[in-house]
């Protein structure tokens, strides 16, 4: 039953466990899951080893035992058969020490990748277009053709029944634009000509911001609830490394671990505790601290796997998101017909857009919890017995 726990714990660990044996930078979660996998089959097949021939010893001395004649021959097999069970336990534990050594070490290189795939969604939503350029983009008073129109029926403007906005409301695009239209219709200082001359100067214009002024403000406020949202996830992550870390007196922030470069520090604190660990394996009456000790090394899993699929939820969710900025960029209906007329802001968000959603799909794609592993470690099959 021990053995099952123990690897029902390493199982879980598959799914989401060193940047310490190398520059995570470099690799992904899966070549730390590959990592994962051959340096534990290592150990286990390590001990194995080792245990083979004690299982053997044992064997052997209970079938002496069945055949033993004197009381004092079985009371000497007994004996050699507690120190073997002994080392064989004692052998299990370390076993298990050096597995948490590779399960720590692999679930600290997946929150340092994690934490930097957060600090690059960070920039990413900050480069998205501000609310001032999606304004300028949306609101027809941000374009020159526009502008020049609204001066010239301003300055032909028929006193007996034109009238100005407001500043408030000459900047408002609904207002403006009705206002626009209503004195370009009714001016009589104006020709017709001049009339149908500015209305071909603005159409696309117009047409334009009443299409996608309402989807240019979704895409902008929900890109910033994305970005708050993925604030949260990067406030979870060092709270994450902050309790992974606790057992090992270890007491630096996550951010300023990487900003320090500290990462040594870290390795010589584990190293230190699991030779503590293994002295208190050592020691027969202190099976308890080693057993403490054990349990304060494994990090709540419950803890990670919330947080993997809290990333995982948000990553999708970011993803659909951006995959239906897309579609709403790209339902301009009349776009070549205006393409001279559309600000290149339009075409370098669209851009962006595009870039966002392959990143979604690659970059920042969700971590796999899913398949034969977690069925391992839901149900207690283990492919390495």
């Amino acid at each position: 039953m021990m053995q099952k726990i123990k690897y029902k714990l390493l199982c879980i660990l598959f799914l989401v466990g060193g940047f310490l044996y190398g520059n995570s930078s470099d690799k992904d979660i899966d070549t730390v899951l590959s990592e994962w996998i051959t340096e534990t089959q290592a150990v286990t097949r390590k001990y194995e080893v080792r245990n083979y021939f004690i299982i053997q010893e044992i064997k052997n001395i209970r079938k002496d035992l069945n055949s033993s004649k004197t009381l004092e021959e079985k009371v000497n097999l007994l004996i050699q058969k507690d120190k073997w069970e002994e080392l064989l336990q004692q052998n299990k534990l370390y076993e298990l020490s050096d597995i948490s050594k590779i399960r720590y070490l692999k679930g600290l290189q997946i929150i340092k990748i994690l934490y930097e795939k957060t600090l690059a969604l960070d920039h990413h939503f900050a480069s998205v277009s501000t609310l001032r350029e999606i304004n300028n983009m949306s609101n027809p008073n941000s374009y020159p053709e526009f502008a020049a129109v609204k001066e010239m029926l301003k300055t032909k403007r028929d006193k007996k029944i034109g009238f100005d906005l407001s500043e408030i409301l000459g900047n408002n695009i609904y207002t403006s634009m009705v206002h626009s239209f209503v004195s370009l219709f009714i001016n009589e200082n104006t020709s017709k000509q001049d009339k149908e001359s500015s209305l071909n100067e603005i159409e696309c214009v117009l047409d334009f911001t009443l299409q996608m002024h309402n989807d240019l403000n979704t895409i902008y406020f929900e890109t910033v609830f994305l970005q708050k949202s993925n604030e949260n996830i990067m406030e979870e992550i060092q709270q994450l490394f902050t309790d992974f870390t606790k057992p090992i007196k270890y007491k630096i922030s996550l951010k300023e671990c990487r900003d320090t470069d500290d990462w040594d520090t870290i390795r010589d604190n584990l190293n230190t505790y699991l030779e503590q660990l293994k002295n208190a394996i050592a020691i027969k009456d202190e099976t308890n601290k080693a057993h403490t000790m054990q349990i304060n090394l494994e990090f709540p899993i419950d803890r990670l796997l919330q947080f993997i699929t809290q990333y995982n939820a948000f990553i999708d969710q970011g993803s659909k998101f951006y995959e239906k900025f897309g579609i709403m960029l790209g339902s301009y209906e009349n776009q070549q017909k205006c393409a001279n007329k559309i600000p290149v802001e339009y075409a370098k968000l669209k851009e962006s857009i595009g870039v966002a959603i392959e990143k979604f799909n690659t970059a920042y794609k969700p971590v796999e919890i899913n398949g034969s592993k977690m069925k391992e470690v839901l149900y207690g099959i283990n492919e390495y017995e």
